[in-house]
């Protein structure tokens, strides 16, 4: 397992970063049993992965910071922790509440990386950042993230503190942030965390036709807004990111890999990758990802997969907000 470094922090995290938002079940991801995902957590340590992504919002059927807490004890001090800010939170009188709520469902008295989730454009990142500063200067947290920050956004905050990470969704299919923030984090040595890296489960070539994808994973603006859980109301792509994964799966035989394992090997490839985020629900499908950790592709295939899906990239164009038409990424 390779390790890097959080921005100009001392914190080493794995680049199998553990995406714990299906702990939480819920209409999303389906039933989750707590146990199943405590042993996930612990298969993780076992395996050489120290870094764990949650959020006080996955709350459905179970909290995943709560169960990810119950599979740390004892345990805290081999893993980081990475865990999300909502935005109807970063009302800087409600920001120390909120963490220290996190902090309790946790189980721990410091929070290795807080993120603000998504921007909140009624409130000044610099008002909520000055509150994130107090929190790292009492040791509550250790560094400070970023989540679905555009250009403005990230250049709000970075002119008030050193950002480490921006979390971001990047795959083979969904490739906007290429346009123009990828380059603004390069610029600024700002760390990305790539989560929905197979694109929910697209890139591992188990379902053959749009209308195979459950409702809870096809609500992505890949898919028709007519799909039952989806509400950006526009036409979709979806022919072409099928035919996409078409070709994928049919080079992935050419090479004898799996498309799960060359699709991520295609992420990992990317400049200014810190980690991807992968959701494993059992040990077993941990076991399954982790073999993309130690393969690189050829430059020669990174370039034959970009081909792949530079159609359905030209036609996301570069809004980066998987699920809304009207951009939150400002």
């Amino acid at each position: 397992m390779l390790y890097k470094t959080l921005g100009n922090t001392e914190i080493k995290v794995s680049e199998f970063a553990l995406g714990c938002w299906p702990f939480a079940g819920g209409r999303v991801w389906g039933v989750q049993d707590d146990s199943m995902s405590i042993q996930t957590v612990h298969a993780a340590l076992d395996r050489g992965i120290n870094f764990f992504d949650t959020a006080e919002g996955y709350d459905d059927d179970s909290h995943s910071e709560e169960v990810l807490g119950r599979a740390l004890l004892g345990k805290r001090s081999q893993s980081v922790i990475a865990t999300k800010i909502s935005p109807p939170h970063l009302i800087p009188d409600l920001i120390e509440k909120t963490c220290n709520e996190s902090l309790q469902r946790l189980r721990t008295d410091y929070i290795d990386l807080y993120q603000i989730h998504w921007p909140n454009h009624s409130v000044s990142v610099e008002d909520s950042l000055a509150v994130l500063l107090r929190l790292r200067d009492v040791g509550k947290i250790r560094a400070i993230g970023v989540c679905n920050f555009g250009i403005q956004d990230l250049s709000d905050a970075l002119n008030t503190t050193e950002i480490v990470t921006n979390q971001l969704p990047y795959n083979l299919l969904w490739r906007p942030i290429e346009h123009e923030i990828l380059p603004k984090c390069l610029e600024h040595n700002v760390g990305l965390i790539c989560y929905s890296p197979l694109a929910q489960g697209l890139l591992t070539g188990r379902y053959s036709s749009p209308d195979d994808v459950p409702e809870g994973l096809s609500r992505s603006r890949l898919f028709n807004g007519n799909r039952p859980l989806a509400t950006h109301g526009e036409e979709g792509i979806e022919a072409e990111t099928f035919d996409a994964i078409s070709e994928l799966i049919s080079l992935a035989d050419e090479m004898g890999e799996h498309p799960a394992k060359i699709s991520l090997a295609w992420v990992r490839s990317r400049p200014g990758i810190t980690a991807l985020l992968v959701g494993a629900r059992s040990p077993q499908e941990l076991d399954l990802n982790i073999p993309a950790f130690e393969y690189s592709l050829p430059a020669s295939k990174v370039d034959q997969l970009s081909s792949v899906t530079d159609v359905v990239k030209h036609k996301l164009g570069s809004s980066a907000d998987m699920w809304n038409a009207d951009n939150r990424m400002r």
